[in-house]
């Protein structure tokens, strides 16, 4: 398989000088021109605020965009006052007063689910891959099932949540998987079958459309893409090239293997439901499950084991340089949370991680 088209959806913090949520996402939408102002958008709330990359070839590509997005959205955010974070949570805390963004969508979203709507002050890196076949689409999501843990780990950055330490590597995740249909879904057996889950869901009023399902994969239900949603928001635009890097190589080595026959394995819900929880528990810093195994293993030999596995897709997309370099990085400096815990024994306060990832954000 060639390597697919690739695009990048980043949420990101608005705070003010005291690292609290500012809620002027509007302000600094009217601020922005040009291709980023095209590729920005309002989110769940006021303080929050989406950008995305074009449909793109290369991770050069990809990097190229996502500095630019975050250079101008930077900028716009500074001329109203404000500043732009990128973090799974934010150490200080979600608003103290409600913010939902005053677009139907969400009023409706607050409307059906209340308190959890009000208290959703998250965000999540969002990597869309190009698969036209819509049958190829499930299967290569049912294969990448087990592994979503692993690149879940990778990505832990968030781990203060309304001033404390949760004790998490990745609180977002855990804040997430509050919603009705969240989490790693159940393999499907067709596009069909797919479809049929849709329908119930939504014929049940379990959600209101296929925008609402908040799985940690699924088909895009705007685009020919399967969309991955299962990363914290990072805090370098390093840390997300290899996120995305590993993602589009997964789905590379599934939809390779899905041609050549090999049949799916079966994982037990369960057990990748447990190996999500450890990787947001503990991120790289304990074991994980190895699911295919079915053992706890350091997750050095994890992730190794991980890579190996994507390295012929890898090396063919002309990325294994990057995402091989990124990963003994973050093994030997810390992934976003092992940093912000740093930030905040070196300097003291929630307020002061909340600058050091401001800080990480313009890098």
């Amino acid at each position: 398989m060639s390597a697919p088209t690739i695009g990048v959806e980043e949420e990101f913090f608005l705070v003010d000088a005291d690292g609290l949520p500012m809620p002027v996402s509007r302000a600094v939408l009217s601020r922005l021109d040009g291709a980023t102002s095209d590729h920005t958008q309002h989110e769940l709330q006021r303080s929050q605020i989406e950008t995305e990359t074009s449909v793109c070839r290369t991770l050069a590509d990809v990097n190229f965009e996502l500095r630019q997005r975050r250079r101008d959205v930077a900028k716009a955010a500074g001329a109203v006052g404000a500043r732009l974070a990128s973090s799974g949570s934010l150490p200080t805390g979600p608003p103290a007063q409600p913010q939902v963004t005053p677009k139907r969508a969400y009023i409706e979203l607050e409307r059906d689910y209340q308190q959890l709507t009000r208290e959703q002050h998250v965000c999540g890196c969002h990597v869309h891959i190009g698969i036209d076949d819509p049958e190829l689409a499930i299967d290569v999501l049912n294969r990448s099932r087990p592994w979503l843990p692993a690149v879940l780990a990778l990505s832990t950055n968030s781990p203060f949540w309304d001033g404390v330490d949760t004790g998490y590597a990745s609180y977002r995740h855990e804040v997430w998987s509050r919603w009705p249909v969240s989490g790693i879904p159940e393999p499907f057996s067709s596009r069909a079958d797919y479809e049929d889950a849709v329908s119930a869901l939504v014929d049940t009023g379990a959600v209101d459309a296929s925008a609402r399902l908040y799985w940690d994969v699924r088909p895009s239900a705007r685009y020919p893409t399967l969309e991955f949603r299962v990363a914290d928001a990072c805090l370098t635009v390093e840390d997300t090239l290899v996120l995305a890097g590993v993602i589009r190589a997964l789905v590379m080595t599934c939809a390779e293997e899905a041609g050549r026959g090999v049949p799916a394995s079966a994982r037990r819900y369960e057990l990748v439901r447990a190996a999500a929880w450890r990787a947001a528990r503990y991120g790289l810093g304990a074991d994980l499950i190895d699911v295919a195994g079915r053992q706890a293993a350091p997750a050095r030999d994890v992730v190794d084991a991980f890579l190996a596995h994507l390295r012929p897709a890898l090396e063919s997309a002309g990325d294994w340089q990057l995402v091989a370099a990124g990963v003994t990085r973050m093994f030997d400096q810390g992934t976003g949370a092992v940093r912000q815990r740093k930030a905040f024994s070196e300097r003291g306060r929630t307020e002061d991680v909340v600058d050091f990832i401001v800080e990480q954000t313009a890098a």
